[in-house]
């Protein structure tokens, strides 16, 4: 699916903005401050229901006002829909589906496959395994049906699971039994979904695309499931009983699992450079794309914020042709046309002038 057209009001600086969108690349170029990358942001609200910048809804709500909304016209071939969120500064939110309003965000993002690339994305090699877990599961989410309800009823599960631990009380024994049954039941099925769809399917393709993007390297990828290696679900859970009653919390299991990318050994981020780092990024994304689009016929949504920053041209450039093999829709933002020259090359494009909240598409 791909936006036709977007809608903004009262996000940020954007108090009212609306635009057509093209189907294959869209450029927004303008000064810093001046509303490009809040565009991106507020797009990414269709696709996730929260902000890639910030963890408060509110702080993206206009100061003067009460919400905010964004909506679109999104391509399903020749089937136009009608998508739209809107959250309030009280930390409401509902969302519409070809006019039918939910409760339920994934009502919408389902519809949706959004990515976001900016400068700040080596984040998910050298920020904390959630961020390793998260890409894992927004591709699960998009290809495997069951996967979303699995992993919320697991996090039900670990909440009740660790405030029993940290009640200890022999009633609290009896029921940890029905919950520890749960834990292990979820636990299994997550990390076969997790370790099954990076093992068997974006290993081999992050692996192409990093013979492009850093033939120099040779990389090891791995799979952490969050126990150790050599023990079952259900024995590592005994063995680490004691010590998790004593701090009061589940130690072990799938919601500690990890991703772990190497060279010679050593942890990637702890040798690459940040340009380098942003590629192997690039490499991990462009998998879940390329698996996407395979595997559903879906086409992704990419936002990449400030693309000419710490990459390579050339590599820069061999990324965004990856991604329009792919029929990815893309929006861009740079500071000034001439950082992006490779913009030229691409006829099939819409160029439009940020300034002061206000969109202007350009001849």
């Amino acid at each position: 699916m791909k936006l036709a057209s977007v809608q903004i009001r009262n996000f940020r600086n954007l108090e009212e903005v609306a635009f057509h969108s093209n189907q294959s690349i869209n450029v927004f170029v303008g000064e810093n401050g001046s509303g490009k990358s809040s565009i991106l942001e507020a797009i990414h609200y269709l696709g996730f229901a929260r902000s890639f910048r910030s963890n408060k809804h509110r702080h993206v709500i206009q100061h003067d006002k009460q919400n905010f909304t964004v909506f679109c016209e999104a391509l399903a071939g020749q089937n136009k829909r009608k998508l739209g969120l809107s959250r309030g500064s009280d930390d409401s939110f509902s969302v519409s589906v070809d006019g039918e309003r939910s409760k339920k965000v994934a009502a919408l993002v389902t519809e949706l496959p959004v990515q976001v690339f900016t400068p700040q994305s080596s984040d998910l090699l050298l920020g904390p395994p959630k961020l390793r877990r998260r890409y894992l599961d927004w591709l699960l989410f998009h290809v495997e049906h069951s996967f979303y309800e699995k992993a919320n009823s697991y996090q039900k599960v670990i909440k009740h699971k660790n405030a029993l631990l940290r009640k200890g009380s022999r009633e609290s024994c009896e029921q940890s039994k029905f919950w520890n049954m749960q834990f292990l039941k979820l636990g299994l099925e997550l990390s076969l979904f997790r370790g099954h769809i990076l093992d068997t399917e974006l290993k081999p393709l992050i692996l192409s695309n990093l013979r492009h993007f850093l033939p120099e390297f040779s990389f090891e990828i791995s799979y952490y499931r969050g126990w150790e290696k050599d023990l079952s679900l259900e024995e590592s859970l005994i063995k680490n009983n004691e010590r998790d009653s004593r701090v009061g919390y589940t130690s072990i299991g799938p919601h500690k699992a990890d991703i772990r990318i190497k060279l010679d050994g050593v942890l990637a981020h702890e040798i690459l450079s940040r340009g380098q780092l942003r590629m192997l990024v690039a490499a991990l994304q462009l998998a879940q794309t390329q698996h996407l689009h395979s595997y559903t016929k879906k086409t992704s949504i990419f936002l990449l914020d400030d693309i000419g920053a710490e990459l390579d041209v050339v590599k820069r450039e061999l990324f965004i042709d990856k991604l329009l093999d792919l029929n990815a829709q893309l929006f861009v933002t740079a500071i000034e046309r001439k950082q992006i020259p490779f913009i030229n090359k691409y006829h099939d494009k819409k160029m439009f002038h940020v300034e002061h909240g206000q969109v202007r598409e350009e001849n």
